[in-house]
């Protein structure tokens, strides 16, 4: 199964509705999700600190910003 990876952290509302707008994308595309907590990580927290949530494809190693679309999820899974 593919994985489509999203970078968040506790607590974060607009990770919430990142999720909840990707979910019926990912399942219907065949997606798994793998949540990756930046606080765990100094490296993904100088990153990402001010930027998630942020949806990649490991695969392609293209990242989605958010805010985002069901039609920018559905091009980053392609």
């Amino acid at each position: 199964m593919k994985t489509l990876v999203l970078y968040s952290t506790l607590g974060c509302h607009l990770c919430e509705q990142a999720k909840a707008l990707m979910w019926p994308i990912m399942t219907a595309a065949g997606y798994a999700l793998e949540e990756v907590d930046i606080a765990d990580s100094e490296e993904l927290l100088a990153r990402y600190r001010i930027s998630i949530p942020v949806a990649k494809n490991p695969d392609s190693g293209e990242e989605l910003f958010w805010p985002f679309d069901d039609e920018q999820v559905r091009n980053l899974l392609e």
